[in-house]
C-alpha cells in the first residue's frame, strides 16, 4: 500500500499563489451578481445492476451548463457537500452529488474479503444520468470525490471520456479493493485536481505519487490541519472555493 515520492507541482494552501486565483474568481462572481441556483431537487435513477441511487440535483440559472458528480466518503452521505454544491451552481455549474449504496460500506464477495467495486456504478450512473439532462452541456462533466470516493472517481473517470475534470480529497492509490495507478494513468491527459493534508501521511504520499500518473495537468494542494476527505472542507473554509476554482477553469 505504500505510496512513491513522485512530485512534480504542488502548492501550499498559504503560498504566495495559494487561494489567489480562486478568490479573483469569487470577487467577479460578487461583483456580477452571482447566478441564483434554484433549490435542489431530489432524484432518483438507477444503476445497471438494477440498484435505485438517490441524489441532490443543483441547477444554475444560465443552461447548458457543464455539471459535477460529487462522490462522499465511506459512512457519509451527500450532505457532506452541500455547501460546496450550492457554491458551484453560484459559479454557474451544475452538480449532482449522490448517496452511495450501503453509505459507501464494503459488499463482500465470495471468498468474504471486502468489495467496494459496485459503487463505480453508482457513479457511473451518476454521470449518465446528468449526461442526459438537457440543461447540462454535452462534454462538459467532471466527478470530485472524497476518501473512497476519490477512488471511485478516477475508476468511472477512466471509463468515460465525457468526463473531462476530476477532484481528488485524500486519494489513495490503494483503497481496499479500488485500486487506481492503471486507471489515473488511462486518464491521461485530462486534468486532476489532487489534494491532501499534511498530517494525513498515507493520502499525502499517495496524492504526491499520482502527480506523475498520465500525461495532463495534475495540481497537488496541500492543506495544514484540516483533517481526512470532505472533512476538509469543514476545517479548511477556502478549500470549497478551490474547489469552485478548479472547476471554473477546467469545464466552463
Amino acid at each position: 500500500m505504500g505510496c512513491g515520492m513522485r512530485r512534480q507541482s504542488e502548492r501550499g494552501a498559504g503560498g504566495p499563489g495559494g487561494w489567489a486565483l480562486a478568490l479573483a474568481v469569487l470577487l467577479l462572481i460578487a461583483a456580477v451578481g452571482p447566478a441564483r441556483a434554484a433549490e435542489p431537487q431530489n432524484v432518483t435513477f438507477t444503476a445497471r445492476d438494477g440498484t435505485q441511487v438517490s441524489g441532490s440535483l443543483y441547477l444554475p440559472d444560465k443552461r447548458p451548463a457543464p455539471a459535477v458528480v460529487l462522490l462522499h466518503m465511506m459512512t457519509r452521505s451527500r450532505r457532506d457537500w452541500d455547501g460546496t454544491a450550492q457554491k458551484l451552481a453560484e459559479a454557474g455549474i451544475g452538480v449532482l452529488s449522490i448517496d452511495f449504496r450501503r453509505g459507501g460500506l464494503p459488499n463482500t464477495d465470495k471468498n468474504g474479503n471486502d468489495d467496494l467495486a459496485d459503487l463505480v456504478l453508482d457513479a457511473e450512473a451518476a454521470r449518465a444520468y446528468l449526461s442526459a439532462r438537457p440543461e447540462v452541456a454535452p462534454g462538459r462533466v467532471g466527478l470530485a470525490g472524497a476518501s473512497v470516493g476519490a477512488s471511485v472517481a478516477v475508476l468511472a473517470a477512466a471509463a468515460a471520456e465525457s468526463v473531462r475534470s476530476i477532484a481528488l480529497l485524500s486519494p489513495a492509490l490503494e483503497y481496499r479493493n479500488l485500486r487506481i495507478e492503471a486507471p489515473l494513468k488511462k486518464y491521461g491527459s485530462r486534468p486532476a485536481l489532487l489534494v491532501a493534508s499534511s498530517e494525513d501521511a498515507y493520502a499525502l504520499r499517495c496524492a504526491r505519487a499520482m502527480v506523475g500518473m498520465g500525461d495532463g495537468q495534475r495540481e497537488l494542494r496541500v492543506l495544514s490541519g484540516a483533517g481526512h476527505g470532505t472533512n476538509m472542507l469543514v476545517h479548511d473554509p477556502d478549500l470549497a472555493a478551490a474547489l469552485v476554482d478548479w472547476f471554473v477553469r477546467t469545464l466552463l
